[in-house]
């Protein structure tokens, strides 16, 4: 199973240097074996304040317990807490490789909520759905969708993007045949220093 993990880390006042570079590094090493084993399969940066310390993750392991093993034995963990959210398969999914990194185009988070609008005939919905499975994969063929999640709650969902920026990937969401009827959410990634694609 995949989990995206939020991870807000807070170095107490008046710790030394030293002491934040240890862990850093030792934090960077283990998430390499981390990666190694399977667990970790992605590091992103998204949007922070000045002095903001945040991190997106997602990892695989067979149960919350499992992962939470995985999270804590990270050496950050100390000063770090974490929010995790299950990642479900999507039908829509085009199984894109997450480490796959044939560009270096930017990347984005969107998480998506559909509506139908009330009334709206059953086999309208059945349709709309069936050509954005069409579209989704037509997108992922291209490279520029390359994961969809299912979200916890009724219709929402998580993809992962290429774009070369906020425009081009507002294009593609457009172009999706539940435009009208979702609210979408948009997360700009940037390289983590960690991040096993990268490798």
């Amino acid at each position: 199973m995949e989990y995206l993990v939020t991870m807000t880390t807070r170095v107490p006042d008046g710790t030394p240097t030293e002491a934040v570079d240890d862990v850093r590094a030792r934090e960077a090493a283990h998430s390499r074996e981390l990666a190694a084993q399977g667990h970790l399969l992605r590091l992103w940066r998204p949007p922070l304040q000045p002095g903001e310390w945040r991190s997106l993750g997602l990892f695989a392991a067979d149960d919350p317990d499992q992962l939470e093993q995985v999270l804590a034995s990270m050496p950050l963990r100390v000063w770090r807490t974490d929010e995790v959210t299950p990642l479900s398969p999507h039908p829509h999914d085009p199984g894109g490789s997450v480490l796959a990194r044939e560009t270096r185009a930017p990347e984005f988070l969107t998480t998506f909520a559909v509506t139908p609008p009330e009334g709206t005939p059953g086999p309208a919905i059945e349709d709309a759905y069936a050509r954005e499975g069409q579209r989704s994969k037509e997108l992922g063929e291209q490279g520029h969708l390359v994961r969809l999640w299912r979200l916890p709650g009724e219709r929402r969902a998580l993809g992962l993007w290429r774009a070369a920026d906020a425009a081009e990937l507002q294009e593609f969401l457009r172009s999706l045949p539940l435009d009208d009827w979702m609210t979408v959410q948009t997360t700009p990634l940037t390289e983590h220093p960690s991040d096993p694609a990268l490798g």
